[in-house]
């Protein structure tokens, strides 16, 4: 299972993104596919907050806009909204302790928990998932002419 971080979205949707086309594509041939991704609600949370908050840069969607684009990944027949489940706790309490993800880190770490929960590869463009030991990540957007696509399993430095 693709799951996705919100800086992947975020760049699709924002024109001004460095990384907005090569996003924007990716975004649209993957929801496109067969393969099943899951979107975890912190992703979710993260694009409406971003995408409609009036006082960062560049253009920003109404609540109404982002709510309908929401809608459509709800209700797209190979997307699974992701939460954590009844025994999240132990996947995240290792991956915080690990990982040292104090602070702005320990929400990289729910995302970390969450995805290896669910047996998911990470999709993201932040390379600060290096520190959590047995997670699957990839860069999607990076330019890899081996395998853009191969999961990374770095261990933490």
């Amino acid at each position: 299972m693709i799951v996705l971080d919100a800086n992947i979205l975020l760049c699709a949707w924002d024109a001004s993104a460095s990384l907005h086309e090569a996003a924007r594509n990716w975004v649209e041939l993957t929801f496109s596919g067969g393969e099943l991704i899951g979107i975890p609600w912190q992703t979710a949370g993260a694009f409406l907050r971003v995408t409609t908050n009036a006082r960062l840069p560049g253009d920003r969607l109404s609540i109404q806009e982002a709510v309908e684009i929401l809608d459509g990944w709800v209700g797209h027949p190979n997307i699974l909204m992701l939460g954590p489940g009844v025994n999240h706790w132990r996947s995240l309490r290792p991956a915080l302790l690990t990982g040292q993800a104090a602070g702005p880190l320990a929400t990289d770490a729910q995302l970390a928990a969450l995805t290896m929960e669910h047996g998911g590869v990470l999709h993201t463009t932040d390379r600060d998932f290096t520190r959590f030991p047995g997670l699957r990540w990839t860069n999607p957007l990076a330019l890899n002419p081996d395998r853009p696509d191969s999961p990374h399993t770095e261990p933490r430095p």
